[in-house]
């Protein structure tokens, strides 16, 4: 396997596609960029790029600073792209950077498929097992208490427009008036998707 073979693109970062080092013919380690905040990043083949048969490109993570301090860097696996899967997008922390200023590290090794479907597998498995040891800790907002918040900001923003109609005074409120909420609504999820969660009960 010779020149590039991976694009890495973390969110609103340009692309890379060649490795920091190559430790192997079949590995390679790219530095991720900590110049602004991120945390996700898309892996990819790149076009006309085709893996040897029975392969998949396992994607691992681990601090720059870990992998500049230990031959053997703790690597966490994030899952594999390859033949009928090309790309994936992956979740790598809050931000470029650790808090000791290091950055990422992306490991992508060529391994046999059967190895890399296994640990595929076991990742789905143990994530399909957290939200059952968090659910006692309440560290996420639950449905119910979501659609409640969106319930109470809906209702506060109307609530300024009721009005009365017809005999006996009904009252009533222009459906402008809930489009209007639901375009700033819209807007403001777009422009911080968890404000919701942060609101105070």
């Amino acid at each position: 396997m010779s020149g590039p073979l991976f694009g890495i693109v973390p969110a609103g970062q340009p692309l890379i596609t060649d490795p920091t080092s190559n430790p192997s013919p079949a590995s390679f380690l790219y530095a991720l960029p900590t110049t602004k905040p991120f945390s996700h990043i898309v892996v990819f083949l790149l076009p006309a790029v085709a893996l040897p048969d029975n392969s998949a490109a396992a994607i691992y993570l681990t601090t720059a600073r870990e992998a500049a301090a230990s031959p053997t860097p703790n690597f966490r696996f994030l899952g594999a792209i390859g033949p009928g899967k090309e790309s994936a997008m992956f979740k790598v922390g809050g931000s470029g950077a650790e808090a000791d200023g290091g950055g990422f590290m992306i490991g992508i090794s060529v391994e046999p498929a059967d190895g890399v479907g296994q640990r595929l597998q076991e990742l789905a498995a143990n994530k399909a097992n957290a939200p059952a040891s968090n659910s006692s800790g309440s560290t996420t907002t639950s449905t119910a208490v979501l659609a409640q918040r969106i319930i109470q900001n809906a209702f506060n923003f109307l609530a300024s427009f009721s009005g009365t109609a017809g005999p006996g005074g009904v009252e009533v409120v222009p459906l402008r008036a809930f489009e209007d909420w639901w375009r700033k609504f819209e807007s403001r999820v777009r422009s911080d998707p968890s404000f919701l969660e942060k609101q105070a009960d």
